[in-house]
């Protein structure tokens, strides 16, 4: 009688209809997990991120547990170290993985001698992506977006869009409430239980940032749970206030869903199937919905495709020769007097997470107008935040946040100075700085630095439709040399921790 196959479930596959798992039983399957030490110590992982990955393939080993599966959960100094010892007991047991998330687990397995089928963790199969590249000049996200939507089915009247537009972002950009009104409750947050509290003890020394007190489900029952309160509560608001920020409120009406998406205790349709329902039964406005589903089916498709077509080598990249080290602001926010990079630091300090306005126009705002190093702030986002993931910082950060590309992601810099950040937040209200001055000792430093990156890179973005303007605008400010110097003392005492 030969040996039964093993299926090595690795820690973001999470789901027993991810890949090898869909059809594996009890009795036809043995299920290898491996947590390795290396990888918890090998970076200043957030504490957040690290309960939330080891707790969450705790609880799912208990799972396959109570569903009948001999589950092997080795704890080992590396993935290598636990495989073996894996073998050594079963040395006759075939083993099959899904193809990993990453280009380095792929290797890895590669290296490893482990036979992998391909993985189902997203709407859009591998190599789709890349055919569907391979027919177009540019590669627009709207363009994918479109053919998600007539190819998936999601909010659509036949052929057509429903509610009449593909598109409703002219409906969402809505600042915060001027009235001081803060319509949102707080998510939900989950007790700790035995497996939560033994994981937080165990977390070693090179971990950063604030305890775990719950924000963060480590089972599927509770993430799907998170998914219900938020369609019913959040969603339908969601839509309007997207982009905007408030010292009050860390999350608004977001969905928090992304680390369950990421490491699998929630599939793509698991959340588009249950904003599709609450559209079709008039819960949630169609701004709302299809604002959100434009993340889902749209976004995190497209930037997971462009991961696959572009790396290694986009990594690197390093268009604008930015290399600042990483402001000291983001590692220690309360070292800065800059009250929005300090709130929005201080969150990820406090949670693992920000929303993505926080993370675009604050904190990659900042990186990308004082140059910081494009793999510096990568690392630092990857190891910062509970949904980093390799796929999803890398394109976020190198193209779409730090343009570090040259355009090869997004058409423009996006670069801003105070004025956005006081149109789209209450963040400069009490702030040291004055957003509307660009010289001084009191000027916004980022009203500073957008004019110095504008004035810095003239020559690049002249002629680009959407930069033109400022470009030109800033050649002919008058005090544009008093900017530059102004500037340099910034940068000074951003490097210096004395911003």
């Amino acid at each position: 009688m030969s040996a039964k196959p093993t299926i090595w479930v690795l820690g973001d596959q999470l789901n027993t209809r991810i890949g090898a798992l869909r059809f594996a039983t009890p009795k036809s399957h043995r299920i290898l997990m491996v947590e390795s030490r290396h990888k918890c110590e090998s970076r200043g992982w957030h504490r957040q991120r690290l309960h939330f990955i080891i707790s969450s393939m705790r609880h799912f080993a208990e799972e396959l547990r109570s569903d009948g599966f001999v589950v092997e959960y080795i704890q080992a100094p590396t993935m290598r170290e636990g495989l073996a010892r894996y073998r050594q007991k079963h040395p006759k047991s075939d083993i099959t993985a899904t193809a990993p998330n990453s280009i380095t687990g792929r290797a890895l397995m590669e290296r490893l001698g482990i036979a992998t089928v391909p993985s189902n963790q997203f709407l859009t199969p591998e190599g789709e992506f890349a055919a569907w590249a391979a027919t177009r000049k540019s590669l627009k996200m709207e363009d994918f977006y479109r053919r998600q939507r007539v190819r998936l089915g999601y909010l659509m009247n036949g052929d057509e869009p429903a509610g009449g537009r593909w598109n409703f972002d002219e409906e969402n950009r809505e600042p915060p409430p001027r009235d001081g009104s803060n319509p949102w409750g707080e998510p939900l947050r989950d007790a700790l239980d035995n497996i939560d509290l033994d994981v937080i003890a165990g977390l070693p020394d090179t971990a950063t940032g604030d305890d775990p007190v719950g924000w963060w489900s480590t089972t599927r029952v509770g993430a799907f749970r998170h998914l219900r309160h938020f369609v019913e509560h959040l969603l339908p608001t969601f839509g309007p206030h997207e982009d905007a920020m408030l010292a009050g409120n860390w999350h608004l009406a977001h969905s928090m869903l992304s680390p369950y998406l990421n490491n699998g205790l929630l599939m793509p349709a698991d959340v588009c199937d249950a904003v599709q329902w609450a559209y079709d039964n008039d819960r949630v406005p169609i701004a709302s919905a299809e604002g959100f589903i434009r993340q889902v089916i749209g976004w995190r498709e497209y930037v997971h495709g462009l991961y696959w077509l572009w790396m290694p080598e986009y990594l690197h990249k390093n268009e604008l020769g930015a290399v600042r080290p990483l402001p000291s602001a983001f590692t220690d926010p309360s070292s800065t007097r800059m009250r929005c990079v300090s709130i929005c630091a201080g969150d990820v300090k406090q949670r693992g997470w920000a929303h993505h306005i926080q993370r675009l126009m604050v904190l990659g705002n900042l990186a990308l107008i004082a140059g910081v190093d494009p793999v510096a702030m990568n690392n630092w986002m990857w190891e910062s935040f509970v949904d980093g993931a390799e796929w999803v910082m890398v394109p976020n950060v190198i193209g779409m946040s730090l343009h570090a590309d040259g355009g090869m992601m997004a058409t423009k810099p996006y670069a801003a100075g105070g004025a956005y950040i006081d149109r789209m937040s209450d963040y400069c209200k009490g702030c040291a700085y004055d957003r509307k001055k660009r010289t001084g000792d009191d000027a916004c430093p980022f009203t500073t630095l957008y004019w110095d990156f504008v004035l810095r890179h003239a020559d690049r973005f002249v002629k680009n439709p959407r930069m033109g303007t400022q470009v030109r605008a800033g050649q002919k400010l008058a005090d544009a040399q008093a900017v530059r110097d102004r500037a340099a003392d910034v940068l000074h005492l951003l490097d210096t921790g004395r911003l």
